[in-house]
């Protein structure tokens, strides 16, 4: 009796916020992928990956725009429909900032799916951004690439996404620097702005959190104890809950000034406390590309 559990992964989002690097990330980790299928198509793969003469344990399609022969709004009742015992569905959505978005079409030239003699760039990407909406309430992991370079994109996904047990929850421990932006799609954000500030001492300036000078710095402050130490407790405390009621993907962003030294230094120390006993924990440093 076959008792394998297949996963079927869903790519969207909008279109110049990666979805084409994301597919072959996840090629490259074994997924057999398929861009742009029609989501009337979505029932019919179902039951091919889980008949018998189907060889992928991982598949990812993807859906953008393009695929609009039905409302997205239905796409909740599909999955729903389709998800089994053998069969478990989740869905990946990438997007970016409009600025970001309509650099990277000028820079690249490539024409935007729903422009035409009538539809402007602008436009295009606010009509998809309308478009895709009801799917971005039922992703299980989205991703905001307008600060996050291809290879961070890369190793988000193999991280999170191709080396993650379905079963597990992937938590993500991310630094970052509010002079650079707030990151989008943080579940909870910290702000270590009051804590001491390695970088007025010109010695450790050029280093980062992950130096043992600046380490020793900030640990010699009861405040940075004590941030720690709550820090900790939070999310000991809370990750098991949000485990417990499905979810996939968990992020805990961390920021300081410019992401080089305070937050980096706790996304490290907590980051390694928690991969000691948590089985999927991931450290990312956005301003350390």
């Amino acid at each position: 009796m076959d008792t394998s559990v297949y996963k079927l992964t869903l790519v969207t989002g909008l279109s110049g916020a990666g979805k084409s690097v994301a597919l072959a990330t996840l090629e490259d980790n074994g997924y057999n992928c398929i861009d742009n299928l029609p989501l009337n198509l979505l029932p019919s793969l179902a039951s091919e990956i889980q008949s018998a003469n189907y060889q992928w344990q991982h598949t990812a399609v993807g859906i953008d725009a393009r695929s609009h022969d039905e409302s997205f709004e239905k796409v909740p009742l599909l999955l729903d429909a389709i998800k089994s015992d053998k069969l478990t569905v989740e869905i990946i959505y990438l997007e970016a900032d409009n600025e970001i978005l309509l650099k990277r079409f000028s820079e690249t030239r490539r024409r935007h799916p729903l422009t035409d003699h009538d539809t402007d760039l602008e436009s295009a990407i606010n009509e998809e951004r309308e478009l895709l909406s009801p799917l971005t309430q039922i992703a299980d992991l989205t991703i905001n690439t307008s600060k996050t370079t291809l290879h961070q994109l890369r190793r988000l996904l193999s991280d999170r996404v191709t080396d993650r047990d379905s079963a597990e929850m992937s938590v993500l421990i991310k630094s970052f620097g509010f002079k650079h932006g707030m990151p989008a799609n943080a579940d909870f954000m910290f702000d270590m702005r009051c804590l001491p500030n390695p970088h007025w001492d010109p010695d450790l300036r050029p280093m980062t959190g992950r130096d043992k000078p600046v380490a020793d710095f900030l640990e010699k402050d009861e405040r940075v104890q004590e941030m720690y130490k709550q820090l900790e407790s939070m999310i000991a405390n809370w990750t098991p809950c949000f485990a417990l009621e499905g979810r996939s993907y968990l992020t805990f962003a961390i920021g300081c000034t410019g992401g080089q030294h305070r937050s980096v230094y706790m996304v490290e120390r907590l980051g390694k406390h928690f991969q000691a006993f948590l089985p999927n924990v991931q450290i990312f440093h956005r301003e350390l590309s």
